[in-house]
């Protein structure tokens, strides 16, 4: 059995009940950063066995990971926060555990788009999750495909590059777009601005910015 456990993204209270049991159930426990989960399985007592997981050993490490599942030994899979698969690492395996017959679990759990989503106060029965732009090679395209929209988009962004960001939305969509910036969400120092996307890039100008950043943008108007 393969589970997929969700972790806090900022408030180390975000975690359920079934999430913590079975991180003590399980044989292994599979980390994006096993320094970083270590802290959050400490936290709670637990001792369960760490190996890394991560975007730069995954397609290496993945069958051999789906053969020790398929032979019967339970393991859970964790990011560094929120859902993994969710522009984490977490589809490979999902995908290698699907094909070999791996029964999974995915618990419901912390993510950062939906708070952000949800509180933004913009339209959200219907939208779009993008996850990260690319950084070069086709993000231009990538944009305008998005300020086409009818419905709201969501981004996750960088702090460093937050303010291009939105230098580069308002060029694709407008500077009078409604929009909204979540940061540190969960944290002490959570913000959640909804404005226009000028507002928004003056007021994130002026300060420096830090911590996970979630974009909300709406549809392009009729």
């Amino acid at each position: 059995m393969l589970y997929i456990v969700p972790t806090p993204i900022g408030n180390l209270e975000d975690i359920t009940l079934r999430a913590l049991r079975i991180l003590k159930e399980v044989t292994v426990v599979l980390a994006e950063d096993t320094r970083t989960s270590r802290r959050l399985l400490d936290h709670y007592g637990i001792t369960t066995h760490l190996r890394a997981f991560h975007a730069h050993n995954e397609h290496n490490v993945v069958e051999r990971v789906v053969d020790e599942l398929a032979s019967g030994v339970d393991m859970a899979l964790i990011s560094d926060a929120g859902t993994p698969g969710i522009s984490d690492p977490g589809f490979l395996l999902a995908r290698a555990c699907v094909a070999k017959g791996v029964r999974i679990e995915c618990l419901p759990g912390a993510t950062a788009f939906v708070p952000a989503l949800v509180a933004s106060g913009l339209p959200c029965d219907t939208f779009h999750f993008d996850g990260f732009l690319p950084h070069k090679k086709g993000r231009q395209t990538r944009l305008r495909f998005l300020a086409e929209l009818p419905y709201t988009f969501v981004l996750y962004e960088s702090p460093f590059r937050l303010v291009k960001c939105l230098d580069e939305l308002i060029a694709v969509c407008g500077p009078e777009r409604r929009a909204c910036v979540a940061r540190e969400l969960s944290k002490l120092h959570e913000e959640i601005t909804t404005t226009t996307l000028e507002a928004l890039k003056l007021h994130y100008t002026q300060k420096d910015v830090k911590g996970e950043i979630v974009l909300v943008v709406a549809g392009k108007p009729d």
